[in-house]
């Protein structure tokens, strides 16, 4: 019996040890989207655009301009 309190009264302490615990977010934490880029961290979150890879030369009225899309 004695043996069984003392076992009840460690699981407790180390719930009560665990649930008193404070901890800080310290990691950055990234993911990879379809369109864009997102990073989340102690002090916000940020949002990256890829870069457009589909640019054409055209000409509009006899000047030659890169389009983008």
């Amino acid at each position: 019996m004695r043996s069984v309190l003392f076992a009840s009264a460690t699981l407790l302490a180390f719930a009560a040890f665990m649930i008193l615990q404070s901890s800080t977010a310290g990691a950055v934490v990234c993911a990879r989207g379809v369109y864009r880029a997102g990073c989340a961290g102690p002090r916000g979150a940020v949002v990256v655009r890829k870069p457009v890879a589909a640019c054409r030369w055209v000409w509009v009225g006899g000047v030659k301009v890169r389009r983008c899309y």
